[in-house]
């Protein structure tokens, strides 16, 4: 459980950083398109390699 802690509060602290000086308001604005490019990231996976040859 002392992992799944550290762990948790390791990603609470990245969170804090990356929010930086945007207002609660806004963070649909940066959220949103990275959640966007990670799921292309995965969907597109299997073809990345034929892609990039």
């Amino acid at each position: 459980m002392d992992n799944f802690s550290q762990t948790a509060a390791f990603i609470w602290s990245v969170a804090d950083l990356l929010r930086g000086d945007f207002k609660q308001s806004q963070y649909g604005r940066v959220i949103l398109p990275f959640t966007l490019l990670r799921r292309l990231e995965c969907v597109l996976e299997a073809d990345k390699q034929a892609v990039l040859d």
